[in-house]
């Protein structure tokens, strides 16, 4: 590879791409390997001392594993896929870093040029099938044009609002030889908040008695971290954290309120509609956080300032009374050092705070006690743990109980892809080599992508698996039960032993029915540096950490189990 401008010589397409992505500064790739892209994988191999490449087990675990790797790092992964089949089964992933704001790169190997529109064999038009699925969709068919594609690739994923670009790359392109230069990253300086919105900003704190930040989005730096912790501890907000965005605020401060999304607390989401301004900080204010578009509709009369990279996302479905566009990096680097002259506003934290604390506190469940296994999980989570969590009804147990420290980060696919979670927790391990990782996810989920578990152990990686049984696909069960109570159908499952399914890999497996066993046996798990299982056999009854079967079809809350005997 020649610096950007340089003369290389000639090369095959496939080594132009490997070289391109080494030139865009992007370490890691992760695929699934298809004759339709043979001549990249070659290219690969050419530089595989500065690229890392991770082979996968299946296409969704890989565009998965580049979706995580991508959240944490703020850097794009690149995912590789064959065609027809393996686009449709890596698009799952795509659709995750699209409603994500995840920057992501796929390529996708594509049939020989000349054979288009004859319904060749895998044959597929990408960009009608990514056109709504990506935030941009190319086909490199000229390989004269790979450096430049490439770089632009790159700028649209993390430009804005981050997200994932889709790149189709024909076969016979991939052997032609073109004589061209790499092209290395750009800087630019990031979109800054104009002072004047700042000021009004500030002016409509020094006016508020119940305000409430909200802060979400994506590539928030450990710095804008930093700073906007600053702002609001010193200016003394409550603060919550949108749908699966926990990894974003330190639980632990006395102005974290908890998060806005799917299975929030009753409570918070109540104070919520009494707020009279909100601080929307890099969400977009989607579904989730906003209650099905209900807590900040166009009636809302709480004034909203709305900070966003992109200002096409401001007012899109909510009108708020101030837009800022900017960078949230950039922004909380502003903001850090303003303080409010008058803050009326400290019985209102406290209350909040109070919510919070309450829904935290140890509950009676009869059977496996998740209260007790979360609490206990909290004691024994390093202090830069990274959790990765699948989509279901038993997502909503660690945010509840767990409140997750400042450098421990907390991922979730906020479009509720199953089948994330374990894909995502090799990726975090993946780019996280020294730190600890442990995956939460459903029986159901598990069984989606747990074979990427085979990937963890070809790459020497080994985070620890949480596996939340209640043999059905819980979240589909909760709202048959709300609208057809009784009425069971197409919703319970038959399952394996999770621990011996694991041990066949050669990897750790536990089963833990009583949260008394949980602490040995995650300590087992932590202890023995392979990946593990543990198998949460849970009470199917507990539909949710707030009700029960019975209760939505109507019944009596079950009595309280009896507190145990210390």
């Amino acid at each position: 590879m020649a610096k950007s401008g340089g003369k290389p010589g000639a090369r095959s397409g496939g080594r132009l791409i490997a070289d391109a992505l080494v030139a865009q500064g992007i370490e890691q790739v992760f695929a699934v390997p298809g004759e339709s892209y043979l001549d990249v994988l070659d290219g690969l191999y050419a530089v595989r001392q500065r690229l890392h490449l991770t082979t996968c087990r299946f296409e969704a675990g890989a565009v998965n594993m580049a979706e995580a790797y991508g959240k944490l790092t703020g850097k794009p992964a690149a995912a590789f896929v064959t065609r027809g089949p393996g686009a449709c089964h890596g698009a799952i992933g795509v659709h995750t870093a699209m409603q994500d704001s995840t920057p992501l790169l796929l390529f996708v190997g594509q049939i020989p040029f000349e054979e288009t529109d004859r319904e060749s064999f895998q044959e597929v038009d990408y960009r009608r099938m990514f056109a709504p699925l990506a935030k941009w969709v190319t086909q490199i068919d000229d390989e004269r044009r790979i450096p430049e594609l490439i770089a632009h690739a790159v700028d649209v994923a993390v430009s804005g609002r981050p997200g994932p670009v889709v790149i189709a790359i024909s076969e016979e392109m991939q052997k032609r030889m073109a004589d061209v230069p790499d092209l290395g990253p750009v800087a630019v300086s990031p979109a800054h908040p104009d002072p004047a919105a700042i000021a009004k900003m500030m002016a409509m704190i020094g006016r508020a008695k119940k305000p409430l930040a909200i802060l979400g989005g994506s590539r928030w730096s450990e710095q804008a971290r930093a700073d906007i912790r600053e702002f609001l501890v010193a200016n003394n907000i409550p603060t919550t954290v949108s749908f699966r965005r926990q990894a974003l605020y330190d639980g632990t401060r006395d102005n974290f309120a908890g998060d806005l999304g799917v299975g929030s607390d009753p409570a918070l989401v109540a104070k919520a509609r009494e707020a009279d301004l909100i601080l929307a900080i890099g969400t977009r204010l989607g579904e989730p956080v906003s209650q099905g578009y209900t807590l900040f509709g166009a009636g809302h009369e709480a004034p909203i300032v709305h900070v966003h990279p992109d200002g096409s996302e401001i007012g899109r479905v909510t009108r708020p009374a101030l837009g800022i566009v900017s960078d949230v990096n950039t922004f909380a680097a502003v903001v850090a050092g303003e303080r409010s002259a008058r803050m009326p506003w400290k019985t209102w934290t406290k209350e909040l705070r109070a919510i919070r604390m309450q829904g935290l506190a140890r509950q009676e469940y009869e059977g496996l006690n998740l209260s007790d296994v979360m609490h206990t999980l909290a004691g024994l989570l390093e202090d830069d743990a990274i959790l990765t969590c699948d989509a279901g009804n038993f997502a909503t147990w660690p945010p509840r109980f767990i409140n997750f420290k400042d450098n421990q980060r907390f991922i979730g696919p906020t479009n509720g892809a199953m089948g994330y979670g374990v894909p995502a927790a090799i990726g975090a391990a993946i780019a996280f080599r020294n730190r600890q990782v442990v995956c939460f996810v459903g029986d159901g989920g598990f069984l989606m992508t747990g074979q990427e578990l085979a990937t963890a152990f070809h790459h020497g990686v080994a985070p620890i698996i949480l596996v939340f049984n209640n043999a059905m696909y819980g979240t589909i069960r909760m709202y048959q039960e709300r609208t057809y109570p009784g009425r069971v159908s197409g919703t319970e499952l038959t399952n394996p032993d999770f621990a011996k399914f694991i041990e066949s890999f050669g990897g750790h497996g536990e089963v833990v029915d009583d949260a008394s066993q949980f602490a040995d046996a995650f300590k087992r798990a932590a202890a023995c540096g392979r990946a593990s299982v543990i198998e949460l056999r849970m009470n199917p009854e507990q539909i949710t950490s707030r009700g029960t079967i019975t209760q939505l079809r109507g019944g009596p809350a079950p009595k309280a189990a009896p507190a145990k005997k210390k």
